[in-house]
């Protein structure tokens, strides 16, 4: 008895581990189908895991600045890809196509593939 007990107990922490797992990689937030370009200034770049983020100042046309919250890919990926924690740096100015929340919030998922420096530099040259 004691046995099936612990089998039934590590089945329902897997399961459980498992939804978890599938639930946070969910990009269901973003709108895939309308991306946006974006033009603004690095406020932070957070090289943290399990995703990275970009804090990026964008003036409106009315002159308002208003924060965007973008969320990339993982450090590891990024670093596959060139990049490290130092590679943005606050004042930098970037030109993205991010996919917007779909709340209509500013934020979004924001791609390396996709974004450069304002001048249209790339941000790392392999």
């Amino acid at each position: 008895m004691k046995r099936q007990l612990v089998g039934l107990v590590a089945g329902v922490a897997f399961l459980a581990a498992s939804g978890a797992a599938l639930a946070h990689h969910s990009f269901a937030m973003f709108d895939t189908d309308h991306p946006m370009d974006l033009t603004g200034t690095v406020q932070e770049f957070k090289f943290t895991s399990p995703h990275t983020f970009i804090l990026l100042d964008v003036k409106g046309s009315d002159g308002t600045t208003t924060t965007w919250n973008l969320e990339g890919a993982s450090p590891s990926a990024l670093v596959r890809e060139g990049w490290a924690s130092k590679t943005l740096k606050p004042g930098d100015e970037l030109k993205m196509t991010i996919d917007p929340l779909r709340s209509g919030a500013p934020g979004g998922s924001w791609s390396e593939k996709k974004t450069s420096f304002s001048s249209g530099q790339p941000i790392v040259t392999h």
